[in-house]
């Protein structure tokens, strides 16, 4: 699945380990988010979207067939 983690992060100025702490997970769980080695939970993939005031396919999205 690919993802606009990293460029909603950037946006805010944050580091991994800034927006680990606002979601309350790692920083490797944001890196693993951010590089697609690591799909997020639903609860999650929630709170992520919430923290950046979008929905959920505006930061996730599927991968082409």
């Amino acid at each position: 699945m690919n993802n606009r983690l990293r460029e909603l992060r950037e946006r805010e100025s944050w580091s991994q380990a800034e927006l680990a702490l606002r979601l309350e997970v790692s920083r490797q769980t944001v890196n693993a988010l951010e590089t697609g080695k690591y799909d997020p939970s639903l609860p999650l993939a929630f709170r992520i979207a919430r923290l950046f005031a979008c929905r959920i396919e505006d930061v996730f999205l599927p991968d082409e067939a």
